[in-house]
């Protein structure tokens, strides 16, 4: 917006945040933030623990989400006010703060735009990771750990809980899948972008002639499923191993056949659960796994088909999306919406919101064309 007074910048960025509060129903948040308090208040919630951390999830994020839009509205106005101080008292200094908070203001009214953009019918769920080691040996495996560092790290700088299902590990080094959830709100809905394949090219550090290898890791994400998702699962059709929890040593590991192994027949769907200590426990989260994924695949069946009835051809987003480049030169860049980050070290820290935001707003592109 170079050229442009910043008072005009701050009225159309009002008029962006006024649009954005009528897409979020403020009224409407208020509301269930309030039912959800009287909830959270009641001493029997907790008799259902599934239930209470659910609540107070929502009762969170609804919060956080109102603070955000508030606080932004009043940072707007704080704006306004410091550039008339400023040219009231004609002070360099508190110029140089507003154009600095403008600047802020832009990214954050923007970041907050994206999520206008998740509409989808199962947007607004939890999401399950699941990410799976590829070609490239060894060094896929160390990518697929490294991959699911840098997404944890993700929803732990934004706050999201996390809890890890499974994780099958390689025998020298990295693992060879994995399936976590990401327990927040629209968690799907953001993340759903990231399902393809991420291509790692480094030097090898398990190759002792120091070669380059190219490595990939395929991820996978679907929503997580509600009671009132209907998916039809015959037990005759499940084949259900169970086993010893596994790891990579230490007094961590179980010694009782408590793990679980869930295999649906007519799909080939593999799912595993070792995180809980009951194997009955386990089964029952194999089992909400296993929902999802075939909740997933049906709905895209449905979307295909669909799109053949209308003569429509189907985009699929399970290829290669983004390539993590650490030499002869260090690059990020996603294929689809051409992002490029060179702070390689960042992203595989989580620092991955440029790169989200972005394949948000192109997926909705693709969707409405």
């Amino acid at each position: 917006m170079a050229g442009i007074e910043p008072e005009e910048q701050l009225k159309e960025l009002a008029s962006t945040l006024s649009s954005i509060e009528q897409v979020l129903d403020l009224d409407t948040m208020r509301r269930d933030i309030a039912e959800l308090r009287e909830q959270s208040a009641d001493p029997d919630l907790w008799s259902d623990q599934e239930r209470a951390q659910a609540v107070t999830r929502r009762l969170s994020y609804l919060e956080s989400e109102l603070n955000r839009v508030e606080g932004l509205r009043q940072r707007l106005e704080d704006a306004a006010t410091l550039y008339e101080m400023a040219r009231e008292m004609d002070d360099a200094d508190t110029r140089t703060e507003a154009d600095e908070e403008l600047a802020a203001l832009h990214k954050a009214v923007q970041q907050l735009e994206v999520r206008t953009l998740m509409s989808g019918d199962y947007d607004a769920r939890e999401a399950l990771v699941t990410i799976n080691a590829q070609a490239g040996g060894v060094d896929a495996a160390d990518w697929a750990q490294q991959l699911q560092r840098m997404y944890l790290r993700w929803a732990e700088r934004h706050g999201y809980p996390t809890e890890v299902y499974d994780t099958s590990y390689a025998e020298e080094a990295g693992i060879k899948s994995t399936t976590f959830a990401v327990k927040a709100p629209y968690a799907y809905g953001t993340l759903r972008g990231e399902h393809g394949t991420h291509r790692l090219i480094r030097i090898s550090p398990f190759d002792n002639q120091g070669r380059r290898q190219t490595s990939f890791a395929g991820l996978d994400v679907v929503p997580v499923v509600e009671q009132s998702d209907h998916v039809e699962i015959d037990e005759s059709e499940l084949r259900i191993d169970v086993y010893r929890s596994s790891g990579p040593g230490g007094q961590g590991v179980n010694t009782t056949d408590s793990a679980v192994r869930i295999t649906h027949l007519p799909s080939g769907i593999v799912v595993s659960c070792q995180n809980e200590r009951s194997q009955l426990q386990n089964k029952a989260t194999a089992m909400n796994v296993l929902q999802a994924k075939l909740l997933e695949r049906k709905r895209k069946e449905e979307a295909e088909e669909l799109s053949a009835l209308r003569g429509e051809g189907t985009t699929s987003w399970g290829t290669q999306i983004r390539n993590y480049v650490l030499h002869p030169f260090k690059i990020v860049k996603d294929l689809r919406t051409g992002v490029e980050v060179g702070n390689t070290s960042a992203v595989l820290d989580g620092d991955i919101d440029e790169f989200i935001e972005a394949e948000i707003r192109w997926l909705r592109q693709q969707e409405s064309a």
